[in-house]
């Protein structure tokens, strides 16, 4: 088994495991239309720099839903990854931490067959902070009662990387992981 030195595995959903189908420049587009009717230039802004944009101009919830409508829907149309065949194999506890909203994240698990195969989920609203900070998943690792020294992050993005760093946990790319 890949990961016999950890007690416990915690993936990154999009990109990892599953890919959402999401229009993420239509969505952009929408975000920076919303941003420049309350005075934010969000023309230099990108990604998740637009909601850390509303949140500064007091419309980040409104952003947060506008996300979180478009993920659930891409959620449901998601994609699997090649990954995702290792899930239910892992005889360790499982969690995935993402940037995704956690209700996401719920269906994509649940769209692939995946959600009896993981023990906790924690996405972009299950705690006060984002990725990279390590917030995030060292709430999914604590939900699996390990320790973050012993856990494994698997993930996609520079940013996974970045959060498995400031986390304490061991990383691991996802062409690589399996």
């Amino acid at each position: 088994m890949p990961y016999d030195d950890y007690e416990a595995v915690v993936y990154d959903l999009d990109g990892t495991l599953v890919d959402l189908i999401v229009d993420w420049e239509t969505l952009a587009a929408d975000l920076s239309a919303r941003l420049r009717e309350v005075g934010v230039d969000p023309d230099r802004l990108r990604a998740w720099d637009l909601l850390t944009a509303g949140e500064e101009a007091g419309i980040g919830e409104e952003l947060d839903a506008m996300i979180a409508e478009r993920e659930r829907g891409g959620a449901r149309r998601s994609e699997r990854r090649p990954l995702a065949d290792e899930v239910p194999t892992v005889d360790r506890p499982v969690a995935v931490c993402s940037l995704n909203c956690e209700a996401a994240c719920h269906i994509a698990l649940e769209t692939h067959d995946l959600a009896p195969a993981v023990d906790a989920v924690v996405g972009r609203d299950s705690v006060e902070t984002r990725k990279p900070d390590p917030e995030p998943l060292l709430a999914a690792v604590r939900a699996l009662d390990a320790d973050p020294d012993e856990a494994v992050f698997v993930g996609d993005s520079e940013r996974d990387a970045v959060t498995a760093e400031r986390a304490g946990t061991a990383f691991r790319w996802v062409d690589e992981a399996g």
